[in-house]
């Protein structure tokens, strides 16, 4: 049998000396841990944000253009309808903005045909989004609020003051 003999002088790991690598590993463990949790959240929030920011331009745009272009403005039509804008052109036609379950719609008739439905936005905060008229001014202010709990809930607002075409 080889052995080999422990000579006087020579002695392996204390105790102590083990603690001291088992607290050094957890800690290097933890800040990398950490670091990457904080990287992997703000990779989410940012990607939330961004999110949230589209779709508020998205709505912006589109009824921005819409009021613009109308002849006739329902800024607190009943029912579910958000804002309704119609033309007095040949053919009529009638847009009508409704917000349902933080999705808004735009609807489009043209000369009493089949409407048309699309999807303006999501993730659009009901509590938040309005329309008001005053002064010959509509100011259309959304909210959109994107993600939810511990990964970053986001959320954007903006203000958009509209002068429709005179007349209006």
């Amino acid at each position: 049998m080889n052995m080999k003999r422990i000579h006087k002088g020579q002695r392996g790991l204390t105790i102590i000396e083990l603690l001291v690598v088992i607290i050094l590993t957890g800690l290097i463990t933890t800040a990398i841990t950490t670091t990457f949790f904080q990287v992997f959240n703000m990779n989410i929030r940012t990607t939330n944000h961004m999110s949230a920011i589209s779709q508020v331009q998205q709505a912006g745009k589109l009824v921005s253009e819409d009021i613009l272009e109308a002849q006739v403005l329902d800024d607190s039509p009943a029912g579910g309808e958000f804002l309704v804008l119609g033309w007095n052109s040949t053919p009529s036609r009638e847009v009508i903005y409704t917000l349902e379950d933080g999705e808004l719609w735009r609807e489009e008739t043209i000369g009493g045909g089949a409407p048309t439905t699309t999807r303006v936005a999501e993730y659009i905060d009901s509590e938040q989004t309005s329309c008001v008229w005053s002064s010959g001014v509509l100011t259309f202010t959304v909210t959109a609020t994107v993600g939810a709990g511990t990964w970053g809930e986001e959320s954007e607002t903006r203000i958009y003051r509209v002068q429709p075409r005179p007349g209006t």
